[in-house]
């Protein structure tokens, strides 16, 4: 199936709007990339890699990757083992600093772009593709640098971190979430099972939100419509070796009172009381006594109602951020229920890189130097720069989404809910549309209406609806 022309030439033009306005780099400058490529090389000494030099030789352990099938820029490999009624997980990530130096040309520009964007037609990547997609991607075609995090699982499912060290590695296969057999992974599925059952006693939010994106649909107007897509259960089952390796670290922190963490803050009352609407309008039972956290976890991942409410709850949860250790106010993620880092995508966070440079000086009762700790002071402004900007693009693109699914719509009625009377807001019963709508004088949040679309632009990204009764 083809998306229409006119849907493919306002996609087309969308993006390059999108691009302009938040002024998105197109390419790398050409020192950069000449920079990126000398360093990919990896200047040999003695006949060695320069980066195998001092590393220990880890090539033994059987890592493999877990990414979507089309991922090049693989930050992580893993094994998993037992060890008494642990398991432990050997988790390889990226070692950027092997190919990124200090104070050069291509650091420079990674902290001028702060984080991946994604999106948009093509991903706009931190990091020079010949380093990110390349010399530094833990791909399975020969050994690579990497940081080898240890962490071991209890059966009730607490983490502690076992050891750090910088080594050469070499993955065996690149798996896909869609195709992999989670069965063949050894210990995989019972570690994601302990940490659920943590996150459990902790009280924690199970982070699994869906992804709006376009689908071609001949019998749809205009060939496309917005759709809502959840994780599949290998998604879900890697995120908790994620998890894993950002708490433990997150521990090391905490333990020595210094570092970078990811904090956020509980949703407030009022993006509550927003989404116990939103929840009505989309006919999810929401008893009183039952606490947001609750709710999420029983949510279905096959269920699209339920992956359309989690999608909100995303957009009204307590903002994240990143904070350097402080020991008046101690760090905390609202969603984790735990100090939390992030630690483990190097390649598409500029920030991973530090926390990984400094986790491995702690872990090994090394000195961390100055410029380091500068580092650390600045990356929460330099991050939430970056971030903010990949925040902007990603609703300008669900923004421009929403406008061509529904281009060929206008006149028709749907039947809404509204969400924030005050604001006007309506949350559509059919799609996954949430607006602003005209003419709302005297409703009352949770009241039903229809609204008719009068107008979706996609060079605007806008769509204006229309409360007709």
């Amino acid at each position: 199936m083809n998306v229409s022309e006119e849907a493919k030439k306002a996609l087309a033009q969308g993006f390059a709007s999108i691009a302009k306005q938040f002024q998105l780099p197109s390419s790398f400058a050409p020192g950069v990339l000449l920079a990126a490529k000398e360093s990919s090389l990896a200047i040999r000494k003695n006949g060695r890699p320069l980066w195998e030099v001092d590393r220990r030789d880890a090539t033994s352990i059987p890592l493999v990757t877990l990414d979507p099938a089309t991922s090049t820029d693989l930050d992580q490999a893993f094994a998993i083992e037992r060890d008494g009624d642990e398991l432990v997980l050997k988790y390889a990530l990226a070692d950027v600093s092997a190919y990124v130096p200090a104070g050069g040309v291509i650091e420079s520009e990674a902290w001028n772009r702060g984080v991946t964007i994604y999106g948009l037609s093509e991903k706009i990547p931190l990091y020079p593709k010949v380093i990110s997609q390349n010399a530094a991607s833990l791909l399975p075609d020969g050994p690579r640098p990497a940081i080898l995090v240890s962490v071991a699982i209890c059966p009730k499912g607490s983490v502690a971190l076992r050891s750090i060290e910088r080594v050469v590695c070499a993955s065996r296969a690149k798996l896909a979430y869609d195709t992999v057999d989670l069965k063949s992974i050894p210990f995989i599925e019972e570690f994601a099972q302990r940490m659920w059952s943590d996150e459990v006693y902790r009280g924690a939010i199970r982070v699994e939100f869906p992804q709006q994106e376009i689908v071609c649909d001949p019998l749809a107007p205009g060939g496309v419509r917005l759709e809502l897509r959840a994780r599949n259960i290998a998604e879900s089952v890697n995120a908790t070796l994620s998890l894993a390796a950002n708490t433990a670290i997150a521990s090391l922190f905490l333990k020595s009172q210094t570092g970078l963490f990811r904090v956020m803050d509980e949703p407030t009352d009022r993006a509550v009381s927003q989404l116990r609407r939103t929840a009505h309008a989309l006919g999810i039972d929401w008893p009183v006594n039952e606490t947001l956290r609750d709710l999420q976890r029983r949510m279905d991942a096959k269920n699209m109602t339920h992956q359309r409410f989690l999608l909100e709850a995303r957009r009204a949860g307590g903002r994240a951020s990143y904070a350097t250790y402080d020991s008046e106010k101690k760090p905390w993620h609202a969603a984790i229920a735990a100090a939390y880092v992030h630690a483990t995508a190097p390649m598409r966070r500029l920030a991973d890189r530090y926390v990984l440079d400094l986790a491995y000086l702690l872990a090994n009762g090394q000195s961390v130097p100055t410029e380091l700790t500068e580092k650390m002071r600045e990356l929460p402004v330099a991050m939430g720069r970056g971030e903010g900007r990949a925040s902007n693009v990603d609703r300008a693109v669900i923004d421009l989404l929403e406008a061509v699914s529904l281009q060929h719509r206008i006149g028709e009625i749907l039947v809404a809910e509204v969400v924030d009377a005050e604001a006007g807001i309506v949350q559509t019963i059919d799609s996954a549309i949430r607006s602003k709508a005209t003419q709302m004088h005297g409703v009352e949040n949770g009241a039903k209406v229809r609204v008719r679309i009068d107008s979706a632009d996609p060079v605007k990204r806008t769509v204006r609806l229309t409360a007709v009764s």
